[in-house]
C-alpha cells in the first residue's frame, strides 16, 4: 500500500531532523573560530547560514502554529553564536515541526495558513508552506555541508532518506534523537 500524503509529510520532518542532527553534531568539532570562519556561501559563514535555517525555521514554524511572530523571528540574525546554544534550539525547532506533521490529517493539509509579514498577511495552503519550509532547510544544509568541506571535519552524508535497507546504519543516531524506525514510520 502507498504511504499516505500525511506520512510523506512526517516522514520529511523526521528526516530534516536527522539532517539537521547530523549536520550540527559535526560542527560540534570545529573549534569556535572555525564555526564563526568567513567561508562561501549565501550567508558568509557556518555560523550564519545555520542560525539562517533556524530564524527562518522559527518563522514558518510559527505561523504554521497558529502564531503571528512574523519578521521579529529575523531580529536577531545570529541568536547562537556557538554551536553549543544553536543545536540544542534546532532540535526543539525540529521537534515543533514533527508535532506539526504529526497533527496533520489529510483535510489539514489543505488549510490555509497566515503569516504575518508586518505589512501584509500572507496566506499559503499548509502543505506547500511545508513543502517551501522543507526545500529552505534543504537549500541552506547544502550550503553549510560544503562549506563544512572546506575544514578538517568530515561533512556527514546528508543524501539519504530513511533507505529501509538503511535502517541499522542510522539506529544509533536515531536512538540519539530518541526515535526508532517505528518513531518515524509508524508499525
Amino acid at each position: 500500500m502507498p504511504p499516505s500524503l500525511v506520512q510523506t509529510f512526517r516522514g520529511f520532518a523526521y528526516n530534516n531532523a536527522w539532517a539537521n542532527h547530523r549536520l550540527l553534531t559535526a560542527c560540534a568539532a570545529l573549534s569556535q573560530a572555525e564555526f564563526a570562519a568567513a567561508r562561501t556561501g549565501f550567508f558568509p559563514s557556518l555560523q550564519a547560514t545555520l542560525n539562517h535555517i533556524y530564524v527562518i525555521d522559527l518563522f514558518y514554524i510559527d505561523a504554521l502554529e497558529g502564531g503571528w511572530l512574523g519578521p521579529a523571528a529575523w531580529a536577531n540574525e545570529v541568536p547562537f553564536r556557538s554551536i553549543a546554544g544553536l543545536k540544542p534550539a534546532q532540535r526543539a525547532m525540529d521537534q515543533r515541526l514533527i508535532d506539526i506533521c504529526d497533527a496533520l490529517t489529510p483535510e489539514r493539509l489543505e488549510t490555509i495558513v497566515k503569516i504575518n509579514r508586518d505589512t501584509s498577511v500572507q496566506t499559503e495552503r499548509r502543505d506547500r508552506l511545508l513543502m517551501h519550509l522543507f526545500q529552505h532547510q534543504i537549500h541552506h544544509r547544502g550550503q553549510a555541508h560544503a562549506m563544512l568541506s572546506e575544514t578538517s571535519v568530515k561533512p556527514p552524508q546528508l543524501d539519504e532518506f530513511f533507505a529501509a535497507g538503511e535502517a541499522p546504519l542510522r539506529a544509533q543516531e536515531l536512538a540519539e534523537l530518541g526515535w526508532t524506525e517505528t518513531t518515524v514510520w509508524g508499525g
